[in-house]
């Protein structure tokens, strides 16, 4: 079996395996006591912390851990929202954000904030235009995904961050970054972002664990409350050996990044040239992001297309792993303008810099097959 889901998960570095078995034997002692167990993995803590902040051009303060993007987004959203709803309980958003961006915004909303889910144009796109003519005097936050989990998508962010902090340097800026990072340069300052989350799983790491960048000075509503842990922002013992592994997986995807970015962009550009050829099918991803194409079968279900590829040997996804059991149609393909025939049928294959060109051979081949088989079918319920 060929997995082509790396936008879902991704399998860890051989490195981090190993570096997480060897904490989690040696290094077991909690980093807030105070004897030599608790200090040496204290010690562990401060320099994972220090190899993110490193990576992403941030100093070692500014870095949250967290157990994954879903809690970074949460704790960002929310975190804003309840510190400074005395400021305005107006938030600004994109229709094509991932859930976790999506409902934490539904959630406030339920609790008496106002949010502005601005529409995308049919290639997925928001403009820095949008955004600001979207902020209001009680507005306190805008979040915008870097890419799409979804079509690959890339949003303008240092023209969008740029604009808002020029005309209004109050409302915060919150970035999810899950999906650009090793994949394209990320630049925190350059965007003037002053949240970034990240997940350690879509980058080669261990699931389980994230970071959110917070901007030094910025102050969020706990959603975790005890202990004093991350600066009292997250309540809890921080899973040291998962925090390790995550460091070494931010710094080996960080190194590898250019590199990594050029082998997938000629693999995506091959797949999606293929894609335009099938008269069945419709592209909907573009020249973007490297490691993602995504493509419709009008007509026909996703999940049928994807059990044809998975017959043949390929895994890959149809919506995002967080809605891809939902019996219903793509909301981001919605979003973008495409019609229900479409919003049901697509499919997303994404690289890893793992695979070959024997690989991306193979996978065209099994495509080609596997909409012959599906049309051929379709002409004889006719």
């Amino acid at each position: 079996m060929k997995y082509f889901d790396y936008a879902a998960t991704t399998p860890p570095f051989e490195e981090v395996i190993t570096t997480i078995a060897e904490v989690m034997r040696r290094h077991y002692g909690n980093p807030s006591s105070m004897h030599r167990y608790g200090e040496d993995a204290d010690k562990l803590l401060k320099r994972s912390r220090e190899v993110c902040a490193t990576a992403l051009g941030v100093h070692p303060a500014e870095i949250v851990f967290t157990s994954g993007a879903t809690e970074s987004n949460n704790l960002a959203i929310k975190g804003v929202a309840l510190q400074y709803q005395a400021r305005g309980k107006h938030i600004v958003t994109v229709s094509t954000e991932h859930p976790s961006v999506y409902e934490a915004c539904r959630q406030l909303a339920d609790l008496g904030f106002e949010v502005t889910s601005l529409p995308v144009d049919a290639e997925g796109h928001v403009s820095a235009e949008q955004v600001c003519a979207a902020i209001r005097k009680d507005t306190i936050l805008v979040s915008i995904m870097h890419v799409n989990n979804e079509t690959g998508r890339v949003q303008p962010l240092h023209d969008i961050g740029v604009a808002l902090k020029e005309q209004f340097p109050r409302v915060l800026f919150h970035v999810d970054g899950v999906q650009g990072y090793g994949k394209l340069p990320v630049n925190i300052r350059g965007w003037k972002a002053d949240l970034y989350s990240l997940s350690a799983h879509k980058l080669r790491g261990p699931k389980g664990a994230g970071l959110l960048f917070v901007r030094e000075g910025l102050e969020l509503f706990s959603l975790l409350s005890g202990g004093s842990q991350e600066q009292g922002f997250r309540a809890g013992t921080e899973n040291v050996p998962l925090l390790v592994g995550m460091s070494k997986a931010v710094r080996l995807a960080g190194e590898r990044q250019a590199e990594a970015a050029q082998r997938m962009t000629a693999w995506r550009d091959r797949v999606a040239a293929e894609v335009k050829t099938i008269p069945q099918l419709r592209l909907n991803s573009g020249e973007e992001a490297p490691h993602i194409v995504h493509f419709s079968y009008p007509g026909m279900k996703a999940e049928v297309l994807l059990h044809t590829l998975e017959q043949l040997g390929f895994a890959v996804s149809t919506q995002s792993a967080c809605s891809s059991k939902l019996a219903e149609p793509s909301r981001i393909l919605l979003a973008m303008g495409r019609n229900e025939a479409e919003a049901s049928g697509g499919i997303r294959i994404s690289f890893g810099d793992e695979h070959t060109e024997q690989d991306i051979d193979e996978l065209i081949l099994a495509l080609r097959q596997a909409v012959a088989q599906l049309e051929s079918l379709e002409r004889w319920k006719r």
